[in-house]
């Protein structure tokens, strides 16, 4: 019985340390001769998760606004959800956008060119200050 406590308690530490692990990554950037590590949180860990100028209505017109559906993908009926993740800066500014799950090229890229033409959204905040914060959407192709 003493074991099975053992192997228990060591299971939630090992899960509360991975938690704790995955909730900020630090980023290491090289500007010239010098380096800098920056701290980039996931949202689920900031107290306020960076958001689109407008609110999420506001993001789905921007996205149906700006989306160009790619003439082959169109013509060769090919659909589906690019899930997207990108940093949301203190600023505003958004940078480091990346693919976490594609379809096709053409409509991966076109999920990326939409986000680059985002404005500027509402930072994250972490006891009240901004902070870079990983933000996940998913932009849907659908004919």
């Amino acid at each position: 019985m003493q074991i099975i406590s053992r192997i228990t308690t060591l299971a939630l530490f090992i899960f509360c340390v991975t938690c704790v692990h995955a909730q900020f990554h630090k980023v290491h950037i090289k500007n010239g001769e010098s380096h800098n590590e920056m701290i980039i949180y996931e949202s689920g860990y900031v107290d306020v998760s960076p958001s689109f100028p407008g609110g999420e209505c506001a993001l789905i017109k921007f996205i149906n606004k700006t989306r160009r559906y790619p003439v082959d993908a169109y013509n060769n009926k090919i659909q589906g959800r690019v899930v997207c993740r990108f940093v949301v800066h203190p600023d505003g500014s958004i940078n480091a956008i990346s693919i976490i799950k594609g379809v096709e090229d053409s409509l991966n890229q076109e999920a990326v060119r939409i986000i680059r033409e985002m404005p500027k959204w509402t930072a994250g905040k972490l006891n009240d200050e901004p902070v870079p914060v990983y933000y996940v959407l998913t932009i849907p192709f659908r004919i």
